[in-house]
């Protein structure tokens, strides 16, 4: 028995490990100390989805005599074909098939229940080449279809994403949980544990640990945690992760710890590695760090290990060995390409930044460590971590799982990622600051970056001005134009339900989003009814955003979803149909015509926002300001050489990667140009700096610079060829 194995419980997402173990044992094999991972969400999805697995799944079902509607009673008889297709479907959604996807394209291949259903709305997207997305597309539905029958039968807390999520869910006492684990084993736990206990087979670890992100994950941690008590009661266990750092700050129910023994807050590496010095040299006085413990019957919290945590640039780069990349599941339920990302591709996961850099939204756990520490990591030190993950992995995508990534943190990985020449994909999350300029888009488009997440939120000027949200609508819709123009897909978080919120402004945020999307400015979104949280400004004093707090009544276990009445707001949960209705066709390019009323079973008020407002944001164009002190002006990836135009005025031949650009100018800008060629290269030893370089050309051409900026010439050549950026 020696070390330390670190489990994903679950279900996470199923096309790319949960970043969280492969954190940790960066961090402990930085410290020597020996460690070992695994995803119990992978491992029990394949041994489902085999043939063996879904034979032993139908004839568990069978004898269960379950009354079943008549969809999933079809697949009950279409057994064999499942039995069948199995193993190839899992293949291919791992890229290890190609060419099956033709066969699946063309339909009759796969056994099709409920859920393709959604194919009448999905054949266009495909258009006649799209085969291998057809086909991705096809078997994510087919395995919904599975696990639509499993949760209605022999696994009711199994999802693709989640496992038991509704148990834990606003648990404000641990009982209902506690009932669940003590049942009889059902059919998936049984796999669960089987696949589970390959992991203790050869060399029981001292210590495992579990990272619990969601709700959906809590459950399967504790079921393997109470096998491995009653099987192997040397190994101490121990819990944390996002669901712990949210939800069990207020713990004082006992009752988990007859399934684990320890439960940590906050950033993992100190607690862990000071818990595993613990577990393997016990002493009566331990010294631990944000470690819950039961000691004679009761909950008490150990914090005496003093100290700071670990700084971002001493941490290691994530270590991903161990964990299955090559068995991961490319998959994607919503034909968007956007909203694909998150389970469609391998992605290596990091942070650029640890919190917020802004942590005033009033909706926020900005009280947390998680969103209240913020530090960042710099830009050498993010790309030495990416080319080592590269190394190890193979794959060069990469997705910073940032709460904001800062803006100009993304600008100063972007241009290390061009020096070094680094080929690699990635996206993040951000807020939609002005700082995000259509020149610094292009700069992160250029380094790979093919796609942000960000929060609009609820687009009403009072609403964003009262969760001090720090935007406006304006500012998002130009933020995603340049976004758009650079070639990076927008997904944007909306909210609806806000406190006070009214039944007009639910509309006219609904006719924003309805304009952005045909506008073209954003590719996804997604709804989320406001939930008011204990560790946020609302919830801390709701009386300041005139809510009344209702409950729960909190009984030891979790405390952190809140409920609430909102006495002046519109009655929020009514339009949750519509809302989604009306983005579901938005996200498909479909109904922008529609007056928004269709989308509703009841009366709504018709919109009062302007119906071209966001169009309108566009049309005062935005010109160079002279006075950017600090900033320089350059090109990527970009030669540059005289043209055969002959006219009074010659023509520069611009080379870039997609295309040629040829901008007639007057004589003294082109031999200016030609003369610093050198100068406004990316890589430049001697960057020009933007005012000076400005004011030098104007003298060449006989302007002044505020001259200079209007004339036709150079708006071409800002537009199409160069960068002006800060620092």
């Amino acid at each position: 028995m020696s070390g330390i194995l670190l489990l994903i419980p679950p279900l996470t997402q199923l096309n790319t490990p949960y970043p969280a173990t492969a954190y940790l044992t960066g961090y402990l094999r930085q410290e020597a100390i020996e460690c070992r991972q695994g995803d119990l969400g992978l491992d029990l999805v394949l041994e489902l989805f085999q043939p063996k697995g879904l034979s032993d799944l139908f004839d568990a079902i069978e004898l269960g005599a379950f009354e079943l509607p008549h969809a999933l009673s079809n697949m009950l008889r279409n057994r064999a074909s499942y039995e069948s297709t199995i193993s190839a479907v899992i293949g291919f959604l791992q890229n290890k098939n190609y060419t099956l996807a033709y066969r699946i394209a063309a339909r009759g291949y796969l056994p099709e229940a409920e859920r393709f259903k959604t194919m009448r709305d999905s054949e266009l997207f495909f258009g006649s080449n799209g085969i291998q997305d057809k086909a991705r597309f096809m078997c994510s539905l087919y395995l919904e279809d599975l696990a639509d029958i499993i949760q209605a039968t022999v696994g009711p807390h199994f999802g693709i994403a989640r496992y038991g999520e509704r148990l834990a869910r606003t648990a404000v006492s641990f009982d209902p949980i506690r009932e669940a684990l003590e049942a009889p084993l059902n059919f998936v736990d049984q796999v669960l544990i089987r696949v589970a206990s390959r992991y203790f087979e050869n060399d029981p670890p001292a210590l495992l640990g579990f990272t619990v992100p969601f709700p959906g994950n809590l459950y399967g941690a504790l079921k393997v945690g109470q096998w491995v008590k009653k099987n192997y009661p040397e190994t101490r266990i121990v819990f944390g992760g996002g669901y712990a750092n949210t939800e069990l700050r207020e713990l004082s129910d006992t009752g988990v710890f007859d399934y684990v023994d320890y439960i940590t807050l906050d950033d993992g590496e100190i607690p862990i590695s000071a818990l595993f010095r613990h577990v393997t040299n016990p002493t009566a006085n331990p010294l631990l760090k944000r470690t819950y413990v039961k000691q004679a019957d009761s909950v008490r919290l150990i914090n005496t290990l003093l100290g700071s945590e670990v700084p971002q640039g001493k941490l290691p780069a994530p270590d991903y060995e161990g964990l299955r990349i090559r068995d991961y599941l490319s998959m994607f339920d919503i034909p968007n390409p956007m909203h694909r990302l998150w389970n469609d591709g391998r992605w290596n996961k990091m942070t650029i930044a640890h919190g917020c850099y802004w942590k005033k939204c009033s909706f926020c756990d900005v009280s947390l460590d998680y969103i209240g520490r913020f530090e960042q990591s710099p830009a050498h030190l993010l790309a030495d971590r990416m080319e080592t993950l590269i190394n190890q992995t193979g794959e060069t995508g990469f997705h910073f799982v940032d709460e904001a990534a800062p803006p100009l943190a993304m600008r100063d990985l972007a241009l290390e990622i061009l020096r070094r020449g680094l080929q690699v994909t990635w996206w993040t999350n951000i807020r939609f600051e002005k700082t995000f300029t259509p020149d610094l888009c292009k700069l992160l488009a250029a380094s790979g970056c093919v796609a942000v997440t960000g929060g609009l939120e609820v687009a009403s000027p009072r609403l964003l001005d009262l969760m001090e949200k720090g935007i406006t609508i304006e500012q998002v819709a130009r933020v995603c134009k340049g976004f758009n123009e650079a070639g990076i897909l927008v997904h944007c978080y909306l909210m609806y339900g806000f406190p006070t919120q009214t039944a007009q402004e639910t509309v006219d945020s609904l006719e924003i989003v309805r304009q952005l999307f045909e506008e073209k400015l954003v590719q996804s979104a997604f709804w989320h009814q406001f939930a008011m949280t204990v560790h946020s400004p609302v919830g801390l004093n709701p009386e300041k955003y005139k809510v009344i707090r209702t409950g729960p009544v909190f009984k030891g276990f979790a405390n952190n979803d809140l409920y609430h009445e909102d006495p002046t707001g519109a009655d929020h949960e009514k339009y949750s149909d519509g809302l989604k209705k009306a983005l579901y066709n938005y996200m498909h390019g479909k109904a922008f015509d529609f007056p928004l009323q269709k989308f509703f079973a009841f009366p709504v008020p018709k919109p009062l926002t302007h119906p071209k407002l966001v169009s309108k944001f566009f049309k005062r164009l935005v010109r160079d300001e002279i006075d950017w002190i600090g900033y320089r002006i350059m090109w990527i990836h970009t030669s540059v050489q005289r043209g055969t135009k002959q006219n009074s005025e010659p023509e520069l031949l611009f080379v870039l990667p997609s295309r040629i650009c040829r901008i007639s100018m007057p004589a003294a800008a082109a031999d200016f140009i030609l003369e610093h060629a050198h100068r406004f290269d990316l890589l430049s030893p001697e960057p020009l700096e933007f005012v000076q370089t400005l004011q030098r050309l104007g003298e060449r051409v006989g302007l002044r610079p505020e001259e200079v900026v209007s004339q036709d010439w150079y708006i071409r050549l800002r537009k199409e060829v160069l960068f002006v950026l800060k620092g």
